[in-house]
């Protein structure tokens, strides 16, 4: 199992060893602890200028997620199953915000944003159900 971490300095500080520790707990929760991932810790100018391009939508956000499980691509991936890309300005904010800790927050996106890349989504009301049951039963495997 391969977690390929960047992201440049200036940002809000963080335990890269210790998301990338994590990182590889939630591919084994997920029963993918062959599999690669790569994410991306970005600015909000970076993730917002993503966001613009690759979904038309205007402004920051706090996780993308780039399949290569699906898709055009799919047959030519090996174990990677995407990208995952962090803003850690949001994530600062949102942490702050529900008083929890910096790398507590990233690890919910993390867990989000993995789920994307296998296929999960949240945009009918049985979908984002089943993909907030998910995501608890991810966290409570990798808090443990």
């Amino acid at each position: 199992m391969t977690v390929r971490l960047r992201g440049r300095r200036g940002l809000p500080r963080i335990d890269r060893a210790r998301i990338r520790a994590r990182a590889r707990r939630v591919l084994c929760a997920l029963d993918q602890s062959g599999s690669e991932l790569s994410i991306f810790l970005v600015d909000d100018a970076s993730i917002a200028a993503l966001n613009a391009t690759y979904r038309g939508i205007e402004g920051a956000t706090d996780v993308l997620s780039f399949s290569l499980v699906e898709g055009v691509h799919a047959d030519r991936r090996g174990e990677l199953l995407g990208d995952v890309i962090v803003s850690l300005e949001t994530a600062a904010r949102q942490a702050r915000r529900a008083r929890r800790s910096l790398e507590d927050q990233v690890l919910r996106l993390l867990i989000h944003g993995t789920l994307h890349l296998l296929g999960h989504d949240h945009e009918r009301e049985a979908e984002a159900r089943a993909m907030a049951a998910e995501e608890r039963r991810v966290w409570r495997a990798v808090r443990a």
